[in-house]
Formats: C-alpha cells, structure tokens, sequence
C-alpha cells in the first residue's frame, strides 16, 4: 500500500463520526440516511464523511433504483492492519524480553531467598 493511500486511510479512521459510520457499515449496506440516524448533523455532513471515506477506499456507494447503499470495502482496513503488524511484531519481541528478564529477576530473588 502506498503511504499516500495509507495516509488518506489513516486521516479518514481519524474522526469519530467516521469510525461510527463503519462501525454501522461492517453489519451491512445501509443508505445515506440510516447512517445520519445516530448523528445530530445534517444529510449534507454526513455526505462530507461518506465523501472522505470513499476517496480512501474505504466505502464504496452505488445505485439501485432510488436506494444508493453504501457499504464497506474491507480491503483498506486490511491493508492498515497489515501495516500495523510490522509494529505488532516489534511489540511482540520486546515484550518476549521482558519477560525473560522478569523470569530472571524472580529465580534470582527466590534463589537470594533461600540463602541464610
């Protein structure tokens, strides 16, 4: 994933109203509307949040009829998580050291214990 296309992502998931949006969208397609529900904003607010999580892919919109759903594309998230596992795995092997230390840290103590 490009770092321009990962920072519109990460710009997008910035705002709460939008993780709210994909939150709602990750149950299923829903329209314009059922999305405005929970917010005290306008439908035109709402759009300017649709707008910025379309142009990072993270919602797609179409049209059937009168009814235009939005729905989730989950392969913008996958790629976030994907590059956040980098890290994960960093954390991961820090933590394995810690805890050797710690395990070392407690034989010493319950050996220094059992000294007179």
């Amino acid at each position: 994933m490009s770092s321009d296309r990962l920072s519109l992502t990460f710009a997008a998931l910035a705002d709460p109203t939008r993780r709210a949006i994909l939150a709602h969208l990750a149950k299923g397609e829903a329209s314009v509307t059922e999305l405005a529900q929970p917010f005290d904003m306008s439908l035109p607010a709402i759009s300017k949040h649709l707008k910025v999580l379309e142009r990072a892919g993270l919602i797609a919109r179409s049209r059937e009829a009168q009814w235009r759903p939005c729905r989730l594309e989950a392969q913008a998230l996958k790629d976030v998580a994907d590059w956040i596992e980098q890290y994960s795995q960093f954390w991961e092997q820090n933590l394995d050291r810690l805890d050797e230390y710690l395990q070392e840290l407690q034989a010493e103590e319950k050996k220094s214990d059992r000294e007179p």
